[in-house]
């Protein structure tokens, strides 16, 4: 039995023509480009508080193997 949580949150259309595809995808671009520059400041702050600087990581792995 489905549940809740198992609905899918958007449905998409199946059966669109090549044109009606591109004219779709076209719009979720502009949609997603309107939502980056009204929530510009916003986005800028959140991932600047949540990136790592590179010169905390450590890429080199320790050690494990003798050298030849």
């Amino acid at each position: 039995m489905l549940q809740p949580n198992d609905l899918p949150l958007l449905c998409l259309p199946i059966d669109l023509s090549d044109e009606a595809a591109a004219k779709l995808v076209e719009f979720l671009h502009e949609l997603t480009a309107a939502l980056e520059r009204h929530y510009c400041a916003q986005l800028r702050r959140y991932y600047n508080a949540n990136d790592i600087s590179q010169h905390d990581l450590d890429i080199t792995p320790a050690p494990t193997d003798p050298p030849f």
